[in-house]
């Protein structure tokens, strides 16, 4: 078929060759191959190819069949696909068009991804028509989310809702309107920037780690084919136009045989066996694996999956379910799977007595057809518990993974002398190892004052696009929000009447204020000096902060590290939504030395101003974890007590985390609350279940 050739080409991209194709090619191949997979999720650091790979995919699919003018691209082979547009005459106009790439932008808002009332025509001809959104478009295509993980949490509800039923339901705006949404999800993301929801997380069928290559020769292959594609588009394309045709053919075909690859009985525990193995949660991850193994068999030309084609499927379908946490480390232990997969390859099922008219062709049996294909295979929710079949041991040699755990903590010295600011000596002698936190638990919810105007969380109050109707606004002045087409008609027969008809002008527009909640700045400053590493204390401070990053995780937030010992404060992380990276820092955090409190706090109103110049609406909460000891020499706690009036000074929210412990306290860390003029909390009480807790959640 005739291939576009506007876009770099597939097969140019080092590592997506037909023959030799990497995890990001392989991937976005096979779930090519079998939509039913449920896409692709494609993690990397920036400027790996990532977007170019997915926007050249789309040119290799086959081209669809649909009726002229149907805006919601149903397939005229399939009677129970309805359209909003039909119905259709039997002798109705069918065409061929190119599968649809459809891009989300993370800013994307409710009514663009779902479809929303036609203003033309309810203005002009007062009649009440639906105009499709974006996932109406992507009917049997691609749809594509760049950074996915910024995606706004409604928009992600939208998608679990219809990658789940694969129809979409508008009920608004005086219409309903159901269709079909059945469409390749793909998206990319950077996880510096933060991790995905897990709910859409499980959503994708495979996922592909990329990275830069760091061989110097094919960093500049890679190079040089950019540079000869930006010098001409169209010449470099047609160097690369016959493996773009062999490519997209041998997906063609690969379809085609999916349905005649046999998945055997025995291949099927075995993959049961293996996700069994990997404490998955869940049995999608079986159904995913199956699927992949047999749609990379067809890749492969294969009448029957085989144990590398398990093993390569299991590579792509895993990694991302096997973390228990958002800060465990993504990947697979491939040793486990060799060995659970063994040597040997799955025996074939016992050929199938002769039908009626004597051929052992299963075709013409009336019995069930062992094809391999997934929806023929016994569902796993139906057989045995994989968990249960399993004695653990495989092969005799390996125990499957516990689920992840953070190792508890290991038993520290005390320091020398009774409260001094030294360091904890190592029990070998030289630098002092960094505590390690326990399990994280869950926390107090702790918020910003009064109200704001930030991106959509689920933390402070916030009056923006999402929640609950309070009232409505002229656009621009603070409140964001879809049109309100009842105040925007109220503002406008309040105006007196051009020959008695209603006229609507750009100054009656309105739109909705609703309050909801949004998500924050958590600016975490960590005291990190020789007191707080006294008598145990960083474990259990540790552990506070990896509860709190958890809950910033899940409340969508932004969050910050800052830490002060010895003679200064130290930036470890700007801003960033990489919870798993403050975690990481966090970890290899040491201990000992002087107490530089008020380097710490001037350190943190830094940052704080910084970040407010960069986004006014993002509103910050500030928790200073001390005992509140400043130390560094003659008017130390001066200093600190000047800072702190600083701080104060910003208007910022403040939770001073009070590391102090054991029988005698000095109260330091509650004197310092009371000078910022933020709530004090023992360390002890951060957890959510911790009786007499002291945390008060700020009112308006």
């Amino acid at each position: 078929m005739p291939l576009r050739t506007s876009h770099y080409p597939f097969s140019a991209i080092v590592g997506c060759d037909a023959e030799q194709l990497d995890d990001l090619g392989l991937s976005l191949v096979l779930t090519s191959v079998s939509p039913e997979i449920g896409g692709v999720l494609v993690r990397g650091e920036k400027g790996t190819a990532k977007s170019t790979a997915v926007r050249a995919l789309a040119s290799l699919l086959p081209p669809v069949d649909v009726y002229q003018g149907d805006r919601f691209s149903v397939d005229p082979a399939d009677p129970a696909q309805r359209s909003p547009d039909g119905p259709f005459e039997p002798g109705a106009t069918v065409e061929s068009r190119p599968v649809r790439l459809v891009e989300l932008p993370v800013g994307a808002t409710e009514d663009r991804v779902l479809g929303s009332l036609h203003l033309e025509q309810a203005l002009t001809h007062g009649k009440v028509a639906y105009e499709p959104g974006l996932l109406a478009r992507a009917h049997r295509g691609l749809l594509y989310v760049d950074e996915v993980n910024l995606l706004h949490d409604h928009l992600v509800d939208l998608l679990l809702d219809a990658a789940a039923t694969g129809r979409v339901t508008v009920e608004r705006d005086g219409f309903s309107v159901e269709h079909a949404a059945r469409f390749l999800l793909i998206g990319t993301m950077n996880p510096e920037e933060g991790e995905l929801r897990p709910q859409l997380l499980d959503r994708f069928g495979l996922t592909a780690e990329v990275a830069a290559p760091r061989e110097p020769g094919t960093r500049a292959e890679v190079v040089r084919r950019r540079m000869a594609h930006d010098a001409d588009a169209d010449a470099f394309a047609g160097r690369y136009r016959e493996a773009e045709e062999a490519l997209a053919e041998r997906i063609a075909l690969a379809r085609e045989a999916l349905g005649r690859v046999r998945l055997s009985e025995a291949a099927l525990l075995k993959i049961a066996e293996v996700c069994a193995a990997y404490d998955v949660d869940g049995l999608r991850a079986d159904i995913v694996t199956a699927r992949t193994a047999v749609a990379h068999a067809a890749w492969e030309g294969r009448t029957s999956v085989t144990r590398a084609d398990i093993r390569r499927a299991a590579t792509l379908a895993l990694p991302h379910r096997c973390r228990r946490n958002p800060f465990d480390a993504p990947g697979l232990d491939e040793d486990l799977l060799d060995r659970i997969l063994g040597d040997e390859e799955p025996p074939p099922d016992p050929p199938e007595p002769p039908g009626p008219g004597g051929t052992d062709d299963p075709a013409d049996s009336d019995g069930p057809s062992d094809t391999g294909d997934p929806s023929d295979a016994e569902d796993p929710s139906d057989a045995e518990d994989p968990a249960e079949a399993s004695d653990g041991e495989p092969d005799g040699q390996g125990q499957p993974p516990a689920p992840a755990e953070r190792e508890p903590a290991s038993a520290e010295r005390e320091p020398v002398g009774s409260d001094s600011d030294a360091p904890e000596p190592h029990p070998a002698g030289g630098s002092p190892a960094p505590a390690t936190a326990t399990a994280p638990y869950r926390t107090r919810l702790l918020t910003a004052r009064g109200s704001g105007e930030g991106a959509d969380g689920r933390r402070s109050r916030a009056v923006g696009v999402r929640g609950r109707r309070i009232g409505s606004a002229a656009p621009g002045r603070g409140s964001g929000g879809s049109l309100h087409l009842g105040e925007t008609v109220r503002a406008a027969a309040s105006r007196p009447r051009d020959g008695g008809r209603l006229r609507l002008r750009p100054r009656d527009l309105r739109v909705a204020v609703r309050e909801g909640q949004e998500t924050n700045l958590i600016l975490f400053c960590v005291d990190a000096s020789g007191s707080m590493a006294a008598r145990k204390r960083m474990t259990e401070v540790k552990t506070a902060v990896l509860s709190l990053l958890l809950d910033a995780y899940r409340r969508r937030d932004k969050v910050g590290l800052i830490t002060f010992r010895g003679s200064g404060a130290e930036l470890v992380l700007p801003p960033t939504r990489s919870v798993d990276a403050a975690a990481a820092r966090l970890d290899e955090l040491p201990a000992g030395g002087r107490t530089p409190l008020a380097e710490g706090l001037l350190e943190a109103a830094r940052v704080l101003r910084r970040e407010r110049l960069r986004d006014p609406r993002l509103r910050p909460l500030l928790l200073v974890v001390t005992d509140g000891r400043a130390t560094g020499g003659r008017g130390a706690v001066g200093r600190a007590m000047g800072a702190a009036d600083h701080v104060a000074g910003l208007g910022v929210t403040t939770v001073v985390v009070d590391g102090e412990s054991g029988p005698l306290r000095l109260g330091l860390a509650a004197r310092l609350a009371a000078r910022l003029g933020a709530d004090h909390l023992p360390v002890g009480e951060v957890s959510a279940d911790a009786l007499g807790s002291a945390v008060r959640e700020r009112a308006a």
